[in-house]
């Protein structure tokens, strides 16, 4: 049932899923019950490397799958050659603020750029070195100079007006320090300047506080800021589609963070910064850029307190009227995610228990009718209809089989017996209001 699963997969979805997180690595392997969503995303990542940009809402309950399906989106548009970003709102990470906040989140978001060759994140300097290997190889090109001999100091001028000609050429705000940064990373690229290098990354992560210290290092005058930082991500969007990248695809998780702002001021301007890139994305003012945004149906429609309380999200946001359970719309920005069925639950854990045994080389003699009996107690249990979710049905049934593989001699049905329930949802057990589900 499960094929081409590397060693390295396995190991990352027994111990993520065990500990109640989504595994990065390897979510294709474990995914069901999401072929319409995917078909319409695949769709979207096509409209948007024919130069069109999307803003999609994934709004489920909590246990519905909204983080998982953020990392399913991460994997399969890495491998439809996008440049990707994951980053979750925090009480200190959010869209609009005064007091660096929002910078931070950037900063999360640039230091969690990924690629295919390198799908773990940290891939902003790698992106930058290749970047400038094709600039160097048109200047070479174009100026008759033996590649190998590119990299002498002495066509570092020459390299260096490229790549400010081409970044003068990419962006629309920021462009003179954004391409004085640049240079200043090639510099210390070609000379072996790491300490140039950092501060030069430092500065396109966001992660300078003063512009002080910024002009003793680097020479420039301004900083990535509260103010300009989504500035700077359509610049780098436009940076890595020149590098050949279909585009800039930004997952934002826990939009709860969001909702749970005290100040309605503060909230609202959140909503409106959200606005903003909403209607960049759909009037064309931004190119082959994707930003999904995941939360609970809460975050959504309360409208005291979620997007719904801003009048403006709430008309662009509303479902299709015409939808219903059965006939659904996933064009749409908002994408609503149901629960597992019990049958997708079970195809599931018979993928778990394979990928158990494929990462522990055992084979435990836990068959489907097994399966069965541990998702009979689970479900019948007192309180698993309002409580129980993917995630505890997924971690017990791992638990179980760590527990039968260090101790074969236990007996299986009384550990299915012994399942408590228990409540996860958010603030039950004062824990974060929409801590990170599995499915």
């Amino acid at each position: 049932m499960i094929d081409n699963i590397k060693p390295k997969e396995a190991t990352a979805i027994v111990n993520s899923l065990l500990g109640g997180v989504v595994p990065k690595l390897g979510v294709q392997h474990i995914t069901v019950g999401r072929s319409p969503e995917i078909a319409a995303f695949l769709q979207a990542l096509n409209d948007v490397k024919n130069g069109h940009s999307m803003v999609k809402f994934w709004i489920g309950d909590f246990g519905s799958g909204k983080s998982f399906m953020l990392h399913l989106l991460n994997t399969v548009a890495l491998k439809q050659k996008f440049v990707v970003a994951n980053a979750d709102f925090t009480p200190d990470n959010r869209l609009y603020a005064n007091d660096h906040k929002a910078v931070a989140l950037y900063a999360a978001i640039m230091d969690n750029i990924a690629i295919q060759t390198k799908p773990e994140g940290g891939a902003l300097a790698t992106l930058l070195e290749k970047w400038m290997e094709q600039v160097m190889s048109r200047v070479a090109a174009a100026e008759n100079i033996p590649l190998p001999s590119i990299r002498d100091q002495k066509h570092l001028p020459k390299v260096q007006a490229a790549i400010m000609a081409t970044i003068q050429e990419l962006t629309d705000v920021g462009g003179f320090d954004f391409g004085t940064v640049v240079m200043k990373y090639y510099e210390g690229y070609v000379t072996g300047n790491d300490t140039l290098r950092r501060d030069a990354l430092k500065w396109l992560k966001g992660e300078y506080r003063t512009k002080t210290e910024a002009r003793r290092d680097l020479g420039v005058r301004e900083i990535i800021n509260d103010l300009n930082y989504y500035d700077m991500l359509k610049n780098f969007c436009r940076l890595f589609v020149s590098m050949g990248y279909s585009g800039f695809m930004i997952n934002l998780d826990e939009a709860i963070n969001l909702y749970k702002i005290a100040s309605s001021a503060t909230r609202e301007k959140n909503y409106e910064k959200i606005l903003t890139i909403y209607n960049d994305c759909f009037q064309g003012k931004i190119e082959h850029f994707f930003l999904n945004f995941a939360g609970t149906r809460e975050v959504l429609e309360n409208e005291r307190r979620g997007l719904f309380s801003y009048q403006a999200l709430k008309s662009r946001l509303e479902t299709n009227k015409f939808e219903t359970s059965a006939l659904r719309d996933f064009a749409q920005p908002v994408i609503r995610l149901m629960p597992l069925t019990h049958n997708e639950v079970f195809v599931l854990l018979q993928k778990l228990k394979e990928i158990f045994d494929f990462n522990y080389q055992s084979q435990l003699a836990i068959t489907d009718a097994d399966i069965e009996a541990f998702m009979e107690e689970m479900f019948n249990k007192p309180g698993a209809s309002e409580f129980l979710t993917p995630r505890e049905v997924i971690r017990d049934f791992l638990n179980i089989l760590s527990l039968l593989r260090q101790n074969p001699e236990l007996d299986k049905k009384q550990l299915f017996g012994d399942i408590q329930i228990r409540d996860e949802r958010p603030g039950a057990n004062d824990s974060a209001v929409d801590a990170i589900e599995v499915l």
